[in-house]
């Protein structure tokens, strides 16, 4: 009889060890899934980056323009370039300071497309036509990016949080991972007055 306890005993144990090991290598692979979806996410903001020295180039060239305009996109150019997350790190602090100064050079690109209108010898150039088209193509890539992130870290976290996967997560020091929030205000409709 105390054969077969024993036996009963050891089956548990490897079943359960099986389900600790089997869960680490599906949470090791959601996390690299969430850090390839992040590394998605900044290349996008990368690519952004590139295209803004030729705009800033570009906008340089029309008579007049608004250096001050041109400053803040540069400057916010550069605090977003200075900006970086690590990868096995994506908790929420890291992410809003990336998020922060992202939006300060979107809020910045958008101020100097916008002034942009003002002159039209600039915005009937095919180099300026060129820039911004590929801008909104680019600031359409960076939205596809972080919802494939959200979707990455949702998997992560609902799979970290689940049981069995929930004593391998805390057994080896996996924690959630941070969204993407919306920011301040995006959920107010903008006023549109004609």
């Amino acid at each position: 009889m105390k054969k077969y306890l024993l036996w009963g005993i050891a089956a548990v144990l490897v079943i359960a060890a099986f389900s600790v090991f089997s869960s680490y290598n599906r949470i090791v692979a959601l996390d690299q899934n969430a850090q390839s979806k992040w590394s998605a996410v900044e290349g996008q903001y990368q690519r952004r980056m590139d295209l803004i020295p030729n705009l800033v180039s570009t906008v340089k060239g029309a008579a007049n323009f608004e250096q001050t305009t041109l400053t803040q996109v540069v400057e916010a150019r550069a605090r977003a370039t200075a900006i970086t997350v690590d990868p096995t790190k994506l908790d929420a602090e890291s992410i809003a300071k990336y998020q922060s100064a992202q939006g300060e050079l979107s809020q910045a690109l958008g101020k100097l497309l916008a002034i942009s209108e003002n002159y039209p010898k600039l915005t009937a150039t095919e180099n300026f036509k060129d820039l911004q088209s590929q801008i909104e193509g680019t600031e359409n890539r960076i939205a596809v990016a972080r919802k494939d992130f959200g979707d990455a870290v949702q998997s992560y976290n609902t799979n970290i949080a689940t049981f069995p996967s929930n004593i391998a997560a805390r057994l080896f020091g996996f924690s959630q991972k941070a969204y993407f929030k919306a920011n301040s205000g995006a959920a107010e409709a903008p006023a549109v007055a004609f």
